[in-house]
């Protein structure tokens, strides 16, 4: 009878090339795979220069651990970088499907454990219910408010958007396929258009995912291609990056309103999405549809899993008048991964299924 296997640390791989070491997460079902090692050094003096240096340069570490065989083409990853802000503990560059995010709320909900559980931040004194990362996003700072006993994350986590405004309601665009179709278009870290999914001749909560995804990739090329997005801070955040459908119920109700965000290349979030759930709470508190303080929950029609939000008070970006939305979530671990290559892989650096 054959003795136990020994199993080595590492498979055969090509010695130049580092192991890309992760932890998974998930936040409502919306994957993150944060790097823990291996991956280059990323250059730059600010936030949005190291973005840009990442891809530019560094892009292969993104479709390896974004694309399959290691992800799929909904995967969604984090890579840490120093921060040139003195309150920050922490900066990220947010991976996708396409390319790099202005924002991420599934992923600072998840990082927000991350950092403490793995003392990216001081620990809190042991009575503490509650413990404070920030987190530089590419579209600034934000902070999270971990739930934690004796110094490790339990239980949800809550974050404070940067400023989330409205550039567009009620706007008129020619969708193919549609006809003319309102939509609004709001900022919550990421630009998104918003549309009820009912105008589309769609059910948010019971239509096939393809289909949702067809319609909502419709209408985010036809408002990149009418309307020009701008944003008062930053050429670097002036893009559309996805639409979100919603099921119409934009008035304040005290049960969940169901949304389904299609980012990237056709990328579907399983989450109510975080940056979404902020644009739509400033959405509706700017059609005062809502008040301050006043809190909504937000089902993702994908999985059922539940965000809540609330306008906490207002701010200004530029000459817009904007809120700090709070949005509050229950993300998880999911396990570690060590991810190599070899150098006679063809497919080495990835590839999607289209």
């Amino acid at each position: 009878m054959a003795g136990p296997m020994t199993v080595p640390r590492l498979p055969p791989h090509d010695p130049g090339t580092p192991a890309l070491s992760v932890v998974d997460m998930h936040t409502g079902g919306e994957p993150l795979r944060i790097v823990l090692a291996g991956c280059p050094e990323v250059v730059g003096p600010t936030l949005l220069a190291k973005r840009r240096y990442m891809r530019q340069h560094l892009d292969h570490v993104r479709r390896r651990l974004m694309f399959e065989p290691r992800g799929h083409r909904d995967m969604y990853g984090a890579v840490l970088v120093p921060s040139e802000l003195p309150d920050a503990h922490l900066g990220v560059l947010f991976l996708n499907n396409e390319g790099y995010s202005s924002m991420c709320g599934h992923a600072v909900l998840a990082l927000g454990r991350f950092a403490l559980d793995f003392g990216l931040v001081p620990a809190p004194p042991a009575d503490a219910r509650e413990a404070l990362v920030n987190i530089h996003c590419p579209c600034g700072l934000v902070a999270a408010f971990v739930e934690c006993e004796g110094g490790r994350s339990r239980g949800p986590v809550r974050f404070h958007s940067v400023p989330a405004f409205v550039l567009a309601t009620d706007f008129l665009v020619d969708v193919p396929g549609h006809g003319k179709v309102v939509v609004d278009v709001a900022y919550g870290g990421a630009f998104y258009a918003f549309v009820s999914a009912e105008k589309l001749g769609l059910d948010v909560c019971s239509a096939k995912t393809r289909d949702l995804v067809a319609a909502a990739s419709a209408v985010t090329e036809a408002v990149k291609a009418q309307f020009k997005i701008n944003h008062p801070d930053s050429e670097d955040l002036a893009f559309l990056y996805g639409t979100i459908l919603t099921d119409g119920k934009d008035a304040y109700n005290e049960e969940p309103t169901t949304n389904i965000c299609v980012f990237a290349d056709e990328q579907v979030d399983r989450s109510p999405t975080g940056s979404g759930v902020t644009a739509r709470i400033a959405l509706q508190y700017h059609k005062g549809l809502l008040e301050l303080n006043q809190t909504r929950a937000f089902k993702s029609s994908a999985t059922g899993s539940v965000f809540t939000g609330k306008a906490v008070r207002e701010a200004k970006c530029g000459d817009f008048k904007a809120v700090i939305v709070e949005v509050s979530g229950r993300a998880h671990y999911t396990g570690t991964a060590s991810f190599i290559v070899e150098d006679d892989d063809p497919l080495r650096d990835g590839f999607l299924l289209k």
